[in-house]
């Protein structure tokens, strides 16, 4: 795995052993990436449920301002850790060992999101109690973009009645990515 485009491109990232986490393949995030490219430059990131953390430092990379990777696996978080000292993004980037909902309410009031990634593990609906939780929430503007990385099988048909709109689904062979706005 690797960085695709940007300041720190093709550098090689660390990923955990085993599938506790499941890495972005390189042609799914060059694909969600070329979706995304417009907005990214100055954005402030957020990537929940980060894994390597591979995300988050692309976005990096390609001119985020600032990018929050949250991540409760401990191994994985010393992966990012890693990650973010080895491509020298510390600076620009903040990592909270905890999970997306704790992350979320310890964000509250300190940060506004451009751009929410999250690729939660398959199939817990992670992904609703996130965005149940951004209903609400000062974290996220009308103009935010929300991008959920889940399974094929994975409805999205609650997402009206939540007060968001599905503006894109890219779907790969084993997963999609789904793009959403708030109403």
């Amino acid at each position: 795995m690797r960085v695709i485009a940007g300041t720190r491109r093709s550098m090689p990232l660390k990923t955990i052993p085993g599938m506790s986490t499941r890495p972005t393949q390189d042609r799914t995030k060059e694909t969600l990436f070329n979706v995304l490219q417009n907005d990214v430059p100055g954005c402030v990131f957020l990537d929940l449920f980060s894994g390597s953390g591979a995300i988050g430092i692309e976005a990096l990379s390609r001119g985020a301002a600032k990018a929050y990777l949250v991540e409760n696996n401990r191994e994985a978080a010393a992966c990012i850790k890693a990650n973010l000292e080895f491509t020298r993004f510390t600076e620009d980037a903040v990592l909270m060992e905890t999970d997306a909902l704790t992350a979320l309410k310890r964000l509250e009031g300190k940060a506004e999101f451009d751009i929410v990634f999250m690729d939660p593990p398959y199939n817990h609906d992670y992904e609703k109690e996130v965005l149940e939780y951004l209903e609400t929430s000062g974290l996220i503007t009308d103009d935010t973009i929300i991008v959920i990385e889940a399974s094929n099988d994975t409805k999205f048909d609650y997402v009206n009645e939540l007060g968001y709109s599905i503006n894109k689904v890219k779907k790969y062979k084993n997963n999609q990515h789904v793009f959403l706005n708030k109403n």
